[in-house]
């Protein structure tokens, strides 16, 4: 069954929505309110390009929360568990949001642009309002806002020596989440090295959306010697290399869960002193194991891919929930991530889904299933 997505004005086009249709895109997404590419319509020559060389991505849809003024900094650490004090300007770090009952709520990066500016970079969800709101009510100065910024990623073995030809050799040195402002050919970016697979790879935060097609243009051309191609961020690598997806592992109400769950429990410092959303609620489950675990497993067979969570099972109980499962051409056998309750994570026997009237065998996995 083929099915469509409607192109209307309720959705917004990316910087580089142009260059995606003109260069072969087959199907979208809808990402915070944005198309995102979902495939050029050869899925296995995107992940080898991944796997083994290089892909460029339309990412905009990665949208910033841009908090700026003297009480920015303020803003940014009252948000997340994770203490923020050694932060310097140019680096990036990796924080879980909660909400007042210690729901994971987004797992953004923040960018410390400056003293009294910083991005987060957030996963699908309207992180702009919640930020604004609480900031209000706090009477800070400080303007939270989305400004005009949309990610490109250059993802793979070869997205340094893309990024390279472009720049410079000096993004080589450049640290995991690092990042500094730039431009290229006039066009104003800031440059890290980050992006969601761990193949390694460059984001180019574009600040002049009028100049996407260049932008892409240009990558392009770096990339022809590299045999570059376009794709989208790739579910299989991610699970292969156990990222973590918000949209799928912890998305609120449907598969919400606590940053101790989810295994973010050293980003949650109860000893800093400072005070953050939700401080209360995670001080009381930091005193008691969690209830699940996140965890690997490897499926039998080819079961069909539902699109949501599915229930696991042990026997005719109900111990958990797969959030994803694909198969992976690297281990050849279908792989998942799952919460699963917590004295089942390190060994269990008998567990399997259920799908279309079968039952696929499922057993436990260490994550990354790929180092």
């Amino acid at each position: 069954m083929t099915f469509s997505i409607a192109i209307g004005p309720n959705i917004r086009k990316s910087a580089y929505f142009d260059a995606t249709v003109r260069d072969g895109v087959r199907g979208f997404s809808v990402y915070n309110h944005m198309y995102i590419p979902g495939n050029f319509g050869d899925p296995a020559g995107e992940y080898d390009r991944l796997i083994n060389g290089v892909a460029m991505w339309d990412v905009a849809a990665q949208r910033q929360v841009e908090l700026q003024g003297p009480d920015a900094g303020r803003l940014a650490q009252y948000l997340t568990p994770r203490d923020l004090s050694k932060t310097r300007v140019g680096q990036g770090r990796y924080v879980p949001l909660c909400d007042h009952a210690g729901w994971l709520i987004n797992d953004p990066v923040l960018l410390k642009l400056s003293e009294d500016r910083y991005w987060l970079s957030v996963a699908d969800s309207d992180i702009h309002l919640w930020a604004a709101a609480i900031g209000r009510e706090r009477g800070w100065a400080v303007e939270v806002r989305e400004p005009d910024v949309s990610p490109l990623a250059i993802q793979g073995p070869k997205a340094a020596d893309v990024t390279a030809a472009l720049f410079g050799d000096w993004v080589r040195e450049l640290r995991y989440f690092g990042f500094r402002q730039t431009e290229l050919d006039g066009i104003p970016l800031v440059l890290a090295r980050s992006g969601w697979s761990k193949q390694g790879g460059f984001e180019l935060y574009l600040q002049d959306r009028s100049r996407g097609l260049d932008l892409w243009d240009r990558v392009k051309a770096a990339g022809v010697p590299f045999d570059i191609g376009p794709g989208a961020p790739n579910d299989i690598e991610r699970l292969e290399s156990g990222l973590i997806s918000y949209g799928a592992d912890m998305r609120w109400q449907d598969t919400r869960a606590t940053p101790f769950e989810m295994g973010f429990g050293p980003l949650i410092d109860l000893d800093s002193g400072h005070d953050f959303v939700g401080r209360a609620a995670l001080s009381r489950l930091a005193a008691e194991p969690p209830a699940r675990q996140r965890v690997g497993l490897t499926i039998a067979d080819t079961p069909p891919l539902p699109g949501s969570p599915v229930p696991l099972w042990q026997g005719d109980a109900q111990v958990g929930h797969v959030t994803e499962f694909a198969y992976s051409p690297r281990l050849g056998t279908t792989i998942g991530h799952a919460l699963i309750r917590a004295d089942l994570a390190e060994a269990a026997d008998g567990l399997h889904l259920r799908l279309e009237g079968r039952h696929h065998a499922a057993a436990l996995n260490p994550i990354p299933f790929v180092k």
